[in-house]
């Protein structure tokens, strides 16, 4: 078993808002919280660090977790982005990222994420990301810190898909078809959790 204080938690809320007329989704509310508010409370016991990817409001999400990054790329150049300006900030082995609209993660992500990476022989592989049994979700995932190096890289060669970047390592996809409703997600202003 993996002890916490070798696992950072990073939510990834610094998007553009496009499908959601520019709002911020994590400030959205949900259950009489922000939606942020419910990933972080989901998220936080599970990993020794809790960081929040955010371009704006970042005094709102300072609140919810022990730090703050923010993209060193202009105009919202997507997850990847939010994912690199965490790099500075990482001391731990593993990075288990979460988007910000995903308010009822399961409870046990982290564990079995890292599952993984842990009994993979010789550390050989990299990313896990989760499956709700019907569609891959890339946003849910554990990194070995140890290969974010390439990120930037990736970055600099204008692509922006997070699977493509997955591709770039050994990868292992977790089966979570027996929480599915825990990936649902907020993406549309008519859309109702």
């Amino acid at each position: 078993m993996i002890s916490l204080h070798d696992t950072t938690g990073l939510i990834l809320a610094g998007g553009a808002g496009l499908r959601m007329g520019g709002a911020d989704k994590g400030l959205l509310p949900w259950r009489n919280l922000p939606m942020a508010a419910h990933v972080a409370g989901r998220l936080r016991p599970q990993v020794n660090r809790l960081l929040i990817s955010c371009n704006r409001n970042r005094d709102y999400y300072a609140t919810l977790g022990d730090a703050t990054v923010t993209d060193s790329r202009r105009d919202f150049q997507g997850p990847l982005a939010g994912l690199e300006a965490a790099i500075p900030h990482l001391a731990s082995a593993f990075l288990v990222i979460a988007p910000c609209d995903n308010p009822l993660l399961p409870l046990n992500l982290v564990e079995r994420l890292l599952d993984p990476l842990l009994a993979a022989v010789g550390g050989t592989t990299a990313i896990s990301y989760a499956h709700d049994g019907e569609r891959s979700q890339y946003l849910c995932a554990a990194i070995r810190t140890g290969i974010l190096p390439s990120l930037p890289i990736f970055l600099d060669e204008g692509h922006r898909a997070v699977r493509h970047w997955y591709a770039r390592h050994r990868c292992a996809v977790v089966d979570f078809s027996d929480q599915p409703g825990c990936f649902a997600n907020f993406n549309n202003p008519d859309q109702q959790l």
